[in-house]
């Protein structure tokens, strides 16, 4: 099996530029010298070493064929093909030497199987022009005759260096062709005339017995002059010569493609979206929050047509998840200190390991008393480098199957959104939703809209128009006014735990799953984020229990025959994921959690420089199977450990480092809490759940630490 991706990518390397290189089930290759895009047959039925010669030579003509075509008209472009296959061939083989085995071997292949169709062929009575076709390809393993004045032709040919010498070449090899095949149609008309003179007397001399003289020499003149006629008229025509070598290469090329297999992989590209219409901004949401809970709190009259009095609304009492969350806060600040502390030692020992002791050239007077013994008399000066600029977003999943721990979500969210507070990294907290109104007037459908939100283009991935990024937090406000927003979003998240009297607005609803659509946002997101705070090293953090569907692409077209001006599909395996910026092409799965590594590894290879952290949250059952989608071959000693541990790190998915954790461990209490009067059994029993909750936790925060710094 041809791999397409490994091919494509010879051919950037052979070309030495980003080319864009499509594979399509298209007849002959293609390449467009304006757009620089090189469309390669899929030649299914080829060999490794075919495929490898007829890439290098269609990457020969993207390299040195102009888009030149002032020879129409003058010369038919079948000579002008023979001349420049053998010109572009020549120097593709003089700038790769490597590449003369493999047109070898690719021509050696063909001849063995007859490619040209020469069996039981005279190559002696082939016209010039295939012969010198032949000769450049498989004149290697086949003996092509050429007369003393044909092999100066050959040899002008063999020589020729820019497209302007091919098309002199081209020129002087189709009039000699064409001279030739004039001759050739000269001495076969004499031969004919010959033929029929004699034809024509031994009629003559048959008809004497039976006729007079004057009806046989009528007869004879009108069947002399009406053979005459069909010669003037048959040389009258200008017929020009053709090069069938040439065409029996392009048609057993074709043959080579195998087009019973109608699928074409589709060369999809993340879109440009405008993050400004796709991001409810933090002030709006918490404007939003502000206004409903102020609203809840109020007491409200208003008539009762059962009891027909006037009845007072309770005001809604926030007492119990404030009080919550005030709670939490204070129990966990041992585990943001520890955090602090770990980053502060991982930072300083990076900054010392980087420091640099010089000298300055004034002398220390405190030496100068040991003059004798010492040769060092001056002072010294430590440079020690400012360590870099960090930041942090945190991507949270709002879907509607984090409703069992989104609670426990936020609590691991808050130790690092504090964390980054005690040690000023700014950062930023989106969630991903689909459920997001913000005209309560509008009518949800299927239809994609205008598609405003996103640069529109044939095979562009699709942003749902109701996809939306939640800012909940941000580093931008002040202490307090944070302090204030993470309340709003504790009393959201508590309400979904646990019994409250009070109801959140309902464009904070958990939703679908868009993780996609918000790994695509992160392309505008991170350089707005790094310019915004000016920050060297960026960690982005992804938050989520599950995975997500593939996006849909754009298609311009008359869809099914109804008009319509575009359709929408689906990403299937065998289609890609190209990035024109990077030049990096990923071919899509049939795996369906395999689509978000593709866009994950794409984002990794444009940011070069930041850190993508996931956080899957599983249940207990479900932990295994989310380990062996990246550990197939995991053993039972291996599992056992990650499943007494409770989280385990995978590096070879989409994310520099995959947190896997169960999420009961997030929930594990760490106060050391015993009733009055318990036994030791019990005492015991609390103290090692404590220990083993505290070791998880300093555990993974300590590699979450090694990431950030």
């Amino acid at each position: 099996m041809i791999n397409y991706e490994i091919k494509s990518q010879l051919a950037k390397l052979l070309a030495t530029e980003d080319l864009v290189v499509e594979n399509r089930n298209v007849d002959t290759a293609q390449f467009n010298v304006e757009t620089r895009v090189l469309t390669l047959p899929m030649w299914k039925l080829a060999s490794e070493s075919v495929y490898d010669m007829l890439v290098g030579h269609e990457v020969g003509h993207a390299l040195y064929t102009p888009n030149d075509w002032s020879f129409e008209g003058k010369i038919p472009k079948q000579f002008v093909n023979v001349v420049e296959d053998a010109r572009i061939e020549k120097l593709m083989k003089r700038r790769y030497p490597g590449i003369s085995k493999s047109f070898y071997r690719g021509y050696k292949e063909l001849a063995e199987k007859d490619f040209f169709q020469l069996e039981n062929q005279d190559l002696s009575k082939m016209n010039l022009a295939d012969r010198v076709n032949l000769w450049f390809k498989i004149g290697n393993f086949v003996d092509v005759p050429f007369t003393d004045k044909e092999q100066d032709i050959v040899n002008m040919i063999s020589v020729t260096e820019t497209f302007a010498d091919a098309i002199v070449a081209a020129e002087e090899l189709y009039k000699y062709c064409k001279d030739e095949q004039k001759n050739n149609e000269q001495d076969q008309n004499v031969q004919q005339d010959i033929n029929v003179d004699s034809i024509n007397s031994s009629e003559q001399g048959d008809r004497k017995e039976s006729f007079s003289s004057e009806e046989v020499i009528g007869d004879t003149n009108e069947t002399t002059n009406n053979h005459s006629e069909y010669i003037e008229s048959e040389s009258s025509g200008d017929v020009e010569p053709e090069v069938q070598t040439d065409q029996t290469f392009e048609e057993g090329t074709q043959d080579l493609n195998n087009n019973s297999n109608t699928f074409e992989p589709k060369y999809c590209e993340i879109p440009k979206v405008d993050i400004n219409q796709l991001i409810v901004s933090n002030q709006k949401v918490h404007d939003e929050l502000d206004a409903s809970w102020a609203k809840q709190s109020l007491v409200e009259t208003y008539w009762d047509p059962y009891t027909k009095k006037y009845l007072q609304t309770k005001p809604c009492d926030f007492s119990y998840p404030d009080n919550e969350y005030k709670s939490f806060k204070q129990s966990t600040q041992k585990e943001v200190n520890y955090m602090v502390k770990e980053f502060e030692c991982k930072k300083s020992a990076d900054a010392y390991s980087r420091s640099m002791t010089s000298r300055t050239g004034v002398l220390d007077c405190t030496k100068l008393h040991t003059y004798k013994y010492n040769e060092d008399l001056f002072k010294k000066v430590s440079v020690i480098p400012d360590g870099k600029n960090h930041g942090l977003i945190f991507i949270l999943d709002w879907s509607g199957s984090m409703g069992n721990c989104i609670l426990d979500t936020i609590k691991q969210l808050y130790n690092l959104v504090w964390f980054c507070n005690k040690v000023n990294i700014p950062f930023d907290v989106y969630a991903f939703t689909n459920s997001y109104i913000e005209n309560p007037n509008q009518y949800r459908t299927s239809d994609w809209g205008e598609l405003e939100h996103q640069e529109v283009n044939n095979n562009n991935f699709l942003i749902d128009p109701y996809f939306r990024l939640i800012h909940f937090l941000t580093s931008d406000v002040k202490k307090s006014q944070l302090e204030k927003q993470m309340l709003s979003l504790w009393r959201i998240v508590f309400s979904m735990r646990k019994y409250c009297n009070y109801e959140f607005p309902g464009n904070f609803s958990l939703s679908g799953t868009p993780l996609n659509e918000a790994i695509v946002c992160l392309h505008e997101i991170i350089p707005y984020f790094q310019k915004k705070n000016r920050v060297q090293k960026v960690n982005v953090f992804i938050l989520t229990d599950g995975e997500a569907n593939s996006l849909p692409i754009l298609q311009y077209r008359n869809w099914l025959g109804t008009g319509e001006k575009f359709g929408v599909v689906r990403a299937s395996g065998g289609d890609y994921l190209r990035n024109r910026k990077t030049g990096f092409t990923y071919k899509i799965e049939y795996d369906y959690f395999k689509f978000t590594e593709i866009l994950l590894k794409n984002l990794r290879q444009q940011f070069t420089n930041v850190n993508f952290i996931g956080i899957r949250l599983t249940s207990g059952s479900d932990f295994k199977s989310f380990i062996t989608k990246y550990m197939p071959n995991i053993t039972d000693n291996q599992y056992k450990t990650f499943r007494q541990n409770k989280f385990c790190v995978i590096k070879n998915s989409g994310y520099n480092s995959y947190f896997g954790m169960i999420d009961s461990a997030l929930s594990s209490e760490t106060e050391f809490c015993v009733d009055e009067g318990a036994s030791k059994a019990k005492i015991k029993s609390a103290f090692v759940k404590n220990l083993r909750s505290k070791a998880l936790n300093k555990k993974v925060l300590s590699q979450f630490m090694d990431l950030i710094s």
